[in-house]
């Protein structure tokens, strides 16, 4: 009788909640920080031609800051693994329009996704060519781009094949990526010179058309740079206390970078000029390198170089496994394309996906960094960060009495700024990156709704006689 009375809790798997504040913090702050910083400070100070670009990274921050408070609310109300794909399909109506905002998450993420994998592969090449002298010249930088592209088909190899777990591979990686960063912020300490840092141009601050453009451009490598601080987000079925665990993570997260990278780039300025690496090239000067070398010689430099290549290979294995399971979730989910479900036959992992992922992120490692940057900024702001500002607002319209244990202080004050943000953001990129935006959200509304009328779902659905 006892036996037939088990408590219906161990009769189902579910995922355990384990991630505390600091967990959930080392979630967010190992995604923020990788090789980002390193590849992106020559355009960084190219933007502006000279150390006030910096002022690209606070907006980023006034950007970001009042973003997490969204994050903050959304995960906590709805602490479930899949993070914007939940938010935006529940905020704007499950059967309806919330099934075109998710179609539409996953649709930019196969773009976006890849932009982000690409950019760590062409910051692999850039610090190859420091131990590789001529890299860059081969075929006017041609060659560089092919080794980027085979970085990233190289991953795909890697990852054809069952996982197991990837913990020990991840806290590795973070100490690789903590001493990395550790030996720039107290090698520019103990070397600064205030002269070189601080060597602004004549009409550094001047205001003009061009400063705001300028400003834009630095603001996005601020914000590309600051990506990830919502991570935890994307976990939520993991986390313990979801309702004080993610909001203070996150503010956590975006505090704790923000002083890290203003201490990495001041480090790195204040040791070797900026001219040196101004206007940026493509790939960019691998300026930790540089770094390290006026400071400790070759040798040590080139130590320090093969740590960086460390830390780019581990950012983009790990976001190569992590984005090939979102589109498959939500085709699991009968919410994209059904053919992105599929598990290998004996290896048990969703290899249509990890293809489709991989393929597009050699295709993407060939074009400029900087365009991979605003292309990756411009596919996500108008779907998902711009959609969850709006899901907020459309969640406390329509469900007021969902439990929220984080509230977005001084509300809708952050929502207005946030939009006001990412509109800026938006605005001032390279005119094909905006086409390339506009091109690529009309491609994903025609392919929901072929794909709706071939499933004859919404709008497309056919009533049944009663």
């Amino acid at each position: 009788m006892k036996a037939a009375s088990a408590p219906a809790s161990t009769a189902h798997p579910h995922l355990a909640r384990r991630f505390g504040l600091l967990q959930a913090t080392a979630l967010n702050m190992s995604n923020m920080i990788g090789i980002g910083p390193f590849i992106t400070i020559p355009m960084l100070m190219s933007a502006l031609g000279g150390p006030q670009s910096m002022l690209g990274w606070f907006v980023a921050l006034a950007i970001a800051i009042p973003d997490g408070m969204i994050w903050s609310e959304l995960g906590a109300a709805m602490p479930s693994s899949g993070g914007s794909y939940h938010y935006l399909r529940e905020g704007f109506g499950r059967e309806k329009f919330g099934r075109l905002m998710a179609f539409l998450f996953i649709w930019q993420f196969i773009l976006s996704g890849p932009l982000e994998i690409a950019s760590g592969c062409i910051g692999f090449a850039q610090y190859l060519a420091y131990l590789w002298p001529g890299l860059v010249e081969k075929g006017n930088g041609h060659f560089a781009k092919l080794i980027a592209a085979s970085v990233a088909a190289v991953i795909v190899v890697l990852l054809y094949r069952r996982i197991g777990t990837v913990g020990k591979i991840t806290v590795s990686l973070w100490i690789g990526t903590m001493l990395t960063v550790a030996v720039v912020i107290v090698g520019g300490a103990m070397n600064f010179d205030s002269k070189l840092a601080f060597d602004f141009p004549p009409d550094a601050f001047k205001f003009s058309w061009g400063f705001l453009l300028g400003l834009g451009a630095a603001s996005q490598v601020g914000i590309y740079d600051y990506l990830g601080y919502y991570d935890v987000c994307y976990i939520g079925d993991e986390v313990k206390e979801p309702g004080r665990v993610i909001p203070r993570s996150i503010l956590i997260s975006l505090i704790t970078v923000a002083a890290i990278y203003f201490a990495i780039n001041l480090s790195l300025i204040g040791v070797v000029p900026w001219r040196e690496f101004v206007p940026a090239k493509d790939p960019p000067a691998p300026v930790a390198s540089m770094f390290i070398e006026k400071l400790y010689g070759g040798k040590a430099a080139a130590i320090f170089t093969v740590m960086v290549l460390w830390t780019a290979v581990g950012s983009i294995f790990a976001l190569m496994l992590g984005y090939s399971r979102i589109p498959f979730a939500a085709a699991q989910n009968g919410d994209f394309f059904k053919v992105f479900g599929r598990l290998h036959p004996t290896k048990n992992f969703p290899h249509v996906s990890l293809l489709v992922i991989g393929l597009v992120s050699i295709i993407c490692s060939f074009l400029p960094l900087m365009t991979v940057i605003g292309a990756l900024l411009i596919t996500r702001i108008v779907v998902q960060f711009i959609g969850q500002i709006f899901a907020v607002i459309l969640l406390r319209r329509r469900a007021p009495d969902m439990p929220r244990p984080y509230r977005v202080w001084l509300y809708p004050l952050p929502n207005v700024l946030a939009l006001v943000g990412w509109i800026f953001i938006f605005g001032t990129s390279e005119p094909k990156v905006i086409l390339f935006g506009i091109v690529s959200l009309i491609l994903g509304i025609v392919f929901f709704l072929i794909w709706s009328g071939l499933t004859q779902r919404w709008p497309f659905e056919r009533t049944q006689a009663s």
